[in-house]
């Protein structure tokens, strides 16, 4: 998939995983990925930025409404939208949890959920994947090297910074799915931040309907003003 996308998409993709590390998040989500991009100096970004969704604006609500560390998974991918229209609020969730259990419940709670697989008692030779596998494993993590470190950001976790492969989840990988689609029905061979952007405000659930949302900005609005920007500068 990566092969196609532009060197602003990949580094866009690939500072999201380091936005994840550095809040203490075990999984690259949608907002990790829409962190990154409103990060950049691109045209989308530009637009985003415009419509409220500044980079201050959202790792402050990317924060708030998952948290920092490792506990992040267990909030990250609920619909706090859902859950709010029938009467379960998360924030007050999380604080019963605190109270109850102490501050650090939800950090072992996540590294629990996040605990490295136990070694294989398989012979160590046969427990080695075939070479073709790891051939192909070395190319994916090659395509998804950054030129530059992610630009820093307002917040850090406390505790360790999640190390080796990091997931992205069920709806980043809608994105990225989404984003190739929207590349395709323009047919664009090159797929560039703005369908990037486009792929992440189609979204209908995950964190990034709640953080535009929150933030007052409407999809409809966005790609409109998507199109229209790079119409102007094609």
């Amino acid at each position: 998939m990566f092969e196609h996308f532009t060197p602003d998409a990949r580094t866009v993709v690939v500072h999201a995983q380091e936005h994840a590390r550095r809040l203490g998040h075990h999984h690259i989500g949608s907002e990790h990925l829409l962190l990154a991009l409103v990060l950049t100096d691109q045209p989308a970004s530009a637009v985003l930025c415009e419509h409220g969704l500044t980079p201050q604006r959202v790792e402050e609500e990317i924060v708030r409404q998952v948290g920092l560390g490792a506990g992040s998974l267990l909030f990250g991918t609920l619909n706090r939208d859902a859950l709010a229209s029938i009467g379960i609020d998360l924030d007050a969730v999380r604080a019963r949890i605190e109270e109850s259990f102490g501050p650090e419940a939800l950090a072992r709670a996540g590294r629990t959920v996040h605990r490295p697989p136990r070694p294989s008692r398989l012979n160590p030779r046969r427990a080695v994947p075939p070479r073709h596998w790891r051939s192909q494993r070395r190319a994916r993590r090659a395509v998804l090297t950054a030129p530059t470190p992610a630009p820093a950001g307002l917040y850090q976790t406390d505790g360790a910074r999640p190390t080796g492969h990091i997931p992205f989840t069920p709806h980043a990988k809608e994105i990225l799915s989404n984003t190739v689609h929207e590349a395709q029905a323009r047919h664009e061979t090159d797929i560039g931040t703005e369908h990037l952007a486009l792929g992440l405000i189609s979204m209908n659930s995950g964190l990034v309907p709640s953080v535009l949302s929150a933030l007052g900005a409407s999809a409809p609005a966005l790609r409109t003003a998507i199109v229209d920007r790079y119409r102007q500068t094609s």
